[in-house]
C-alpha cells in the first residue's frame, strides 16, 4: 500500500469526502515549493487519484487533516487494513497505542489470551478444512 492509498484509506475511515478533506487542506494553507503557493482544489484531487505526484511538503498537513501522526502515513502499522475491516482498523490502531500505557503483566496476559483465542480458531478452521 503506497502513501497515496493509505491517505484514500484514512479519508474513508475519517468518513470523510475527498471534496471535505481537499477543503480542510487548503484551510491550513500549505505552501508548495514550487509555487510559493497553497495547491488548488484540483491538484488535491490529482494527489488523491495519483495522477499527479504528492509533494512532500504537504505531509505534515496531510497527517493533520486526518488525525495520525505523519509516521503513520509511512509505517505499516494500517497495512491490514482492508475493504473488509474497514471499521475495525481505527479501534485496532488505538489498542495499539494505548498497550503502552498498559502495566508489563497485563500485557502479557494479553498475549496469553490472544494467543488462546488464535489456537482455537486455528483449531476450527483446521476442523472445517477436514469435512
Amino acid at each position: 500500500m503506497d502513501i497515496i492509498e493509505k491517505i484514500n484509506y484514512l479519508i474513508k475511515e475519517k468518513g470523510l469526502s475527498k471534496k471535505a478533506f481537499a477543503e480542510s487542506l487548503q484551510n491550513l494553507q500549505p505552501t508548495l515549493k514550487s509555487t510559493g503557493n497553497p495547491p488548488n482544489i484540483q491538484t488535491i484531487y490529482g494527489y488523491l487519484n495519483g495522477k499527479r505526484e504528492l509533494k512532500v511538503e504537504l505531509i505534515p498537513y496531510i497527517a493533520e487533516v486526518l488525525g495520525v501522526s505523519e509516521q503513520e502515513l509511512f509505517s505499516f502499522d494500517i497495512e491490514y487494513a482492508t475493504e473488509y475491516n474497514i471499521r475495525y482498523s481505527e479501534e485496532i490502531r488505538e489498542l495499539i497505542d494505548l498497550l503502552a500505557y498498559a502495566p508489563k503483566t497485563v500485557r502479557e496476559e494479553i498475549k496469553e489470551l490472544l494467543f488462546e483465542i488464535k489456537k482455537i480458531s486455528e483449531e476450527k478452521i483446521a476442523s472445517l478444512k477436514q469435512r
